[in-house]
């Protein structure tokens, strides 16, 4: 049996004036699956990755959580729905554990509440 799939993108598209950075991406998780995305400077992985983050707004396209469209219109948006990005070019604290580093916004959020 196919495990269900948690993390639907299809034919998102996303331009800079009149550099397109993603056209028509499809892409899907499923609950267990580890992916990695792989390409040359300027070939749109960050820009998916921001989109999918609710960084950026995609010009086109649909998401879906769990088998539900979405709009992510924020990072703590995309938390709220389990979503979360590890910025290559953070600012990490070096004295805490890694595991504590990825989780700082979750905690940073909890404290806001």
């Amino acid at each position: 049996m196919e495990t269900p799939v948690l993390l639907k993108i299809s034919g998102l598209s996303k331009s800079f004036g009149p550099v397109r950075a993603l056209r028509d991406v499809g892409f899907e998780l499923r609950a267990g699956e580890i992916h990695a995305i792989a390409g040359e400077n300027g070939a749109g992985k960050s820009t998916l990755m921001k989109v999918i983050d609710g960084i950026l707004s995609p010009d086109s396209g649909d998401i879906q959580v769990d088998g539900r469209s979405v709009s992510i219109s924020s990072p703590l948006a995309a938390q709220k729905l389990g979503i979360g990005f590890v910025h290559q070019e953070i600012a990490l604290c070096p004295d805490i554990s890694v595991a504590e580093n990825i989780f700082m916004s979750i905690t940073n959020a909890s404290k806001a509440v």
